[in-house]
């Protein structure tokens, strides 16, 4: 497996999740909270690993990721997973919804402590909405704070991202996939030529 740095990683995350924004050395230095010339480097070596691909536009060179690249998609579930390893409280508290996506976004995921609410998005199939809101139900009745889930399909989720909908696309950049990771993937994957 390729070893990448944490600034590497992040960079991955970035392009990844921000599917709306063009991003390039400088632009992407400020999120990283590096110098443009270390982001330049990523960018280079990323580049030559096939992981992402270049484009110019006007004098600026911008960076996508490289889904022609199949050990990207297998690196970015990895990322994904890795990621989400950090909120393994929220994993355990949501393990029955596993084999769905799955994603855990707003304050809850920066600061529980000063969160006011608890905030995810599972995507289900239209079959299993009897199912799945008896399992949000008991967990509304057990957590200490507010409680909202968004459930949506598969095709509401490709709709939505279609749509450059604002805030499915901020949750998009900010959540955090507690499962469903390669999936995820391929839903994000699929859409990028849209945009």
């Amino acid at each position: 497996m390729l070893s990448l740095t944490q600034k590497e990683r992040e960079a991955l995350l970035v392009l990844f999740k921000d599917f709306t924004s063009y991003y390039n050395a400088h632009s992407i230095s400020k999120i990283l909270n590096i110098s443009h010339v270390g982001a330049q480097k990523i960018f280079k070596r990323l580049l030559n690993e096939r992981l992402v691909v270049s484009k110019r536009i006007g004098k600026s060179i911008i960076y996508t990721p490289d889904f022609g690249n199949d050990y990207l998609v297998q690196l970015l579930t990895f990322l994904l997973a890795d990621e989400a390893n950090n909120f393994k409280r929220w994993k355990e508290e949501f393990k029955e919804l596993d084999g769905r996506i799955v994603m855990m976004f707003g304050s809850a995921i920066k600061n529980y402590a000063q969160a006011r609410d608890i905030d995810i998005m599972v995507v289900i199939k239209k079959s299993e909405i009897k199912w799945i809101n008896t399992i949000l139900k008991k967990k509304e009745e057990m957590l200490p704070k507010k409680f909202h889930a968004i459930k949506l399909t598969h095709q509401d989720l490709l709709e939505n991202i279609k749509k450059k909908d604002k805030a499915m696309v901020d949750i998009i950049k900010n959540a955090i996939i507690l499962f469903g990771q390669r999936e995820y993937v391929d839903i994000l994957k699929n859409t990028e030529k849209i945009f």
